[in-house]
């Protein structure tokens, strides 16, 4: 099937650290013709970049801690574990935000990078996209507090042997997407990894 979207009017509602756009549209149905005119809202703030970061030789996992709003109301704190992350600038590479990012968030070095894969965080709402890569990193001296201050960033570096990941699956202290995809590729995939990197 042909499938058609006609954009009747497309209107700026906020501009800020996202943008909020209202749409009102028609869109082709799957029975044949169009839909009545629709309006939805959507979110942009920019394409982003996730780094999971993993040694193989020591099997561990480097995550960060950090406030996020967007938990806030859940009962369990506002404060979670993720991967380090950032969006991609003008003129940047994806394998440039992922050195710069995890240089800032952790104080790492990358040794090696893979992409993993590219998925759009919530199509019903939002244009953002995130590009999720593996960085093979030394976890010997990983800790401590980052982030870049003037970006309002506190960002604790935490350490997981391979094992400890299920425990937070199973405590809730993973309770957005990203990690968990890349939890779940790096379950598909760590025997191929150490069979790479470990010399």
């Amino acid at each position: 099937m042909n499938y058609k979207i006609d954009i009747e009017n497309c209107e700026k509602r906020y501009q800020g650290f996202f943008t909020l756009e209202k749409y009102t549209l028609q869109h082709s149905l799957f029975e044949g013709g169009m839909s009545d005119s629709i309006e939805r809202e959507m979110f942009h703030h920019g394409n982003a970049v996730a780094v999971l970061l993993y040694d193989p030789k020591e099997d561990s996992v480097v995550l960060v801690e950090q406030f996020r709003i967007g938990v806030i109301e859940y009962g369990k704190g506002a404060w979670v574990y993720e991967l380090v992350a950032g969006y991609q600038e003008e003129g940047e590479s994806i394998e440039d935000v992922v050195r710069r990012e995890v240089y800032e968030e952790s104080g790492l070095t990358v040794m090696h990078i893979e992409p993993v894969m590219n998925y759009h965080v919530n199509p019903a709402n939002t244009s953002d996209r995130i590009q999720l890569v593996y960085a093979h990193i030394d976890s010997g001296n990983a800790g401590g507090v980052h982030g870049l201050r003037d970006e309002g960033e506190n960002i604790k570096v935490h350490v997981f042997k391979y094992d400890e990941i299920n425990t937070l699956f199973t405590d809730g202290r993973l309770p957005s997407a990203t990690p968990i995809i890349a939890m779940l590729w790096l379950q598909l995939n760590r025997d191929r990894l150490q069979s790479v990197h470990i010399r």
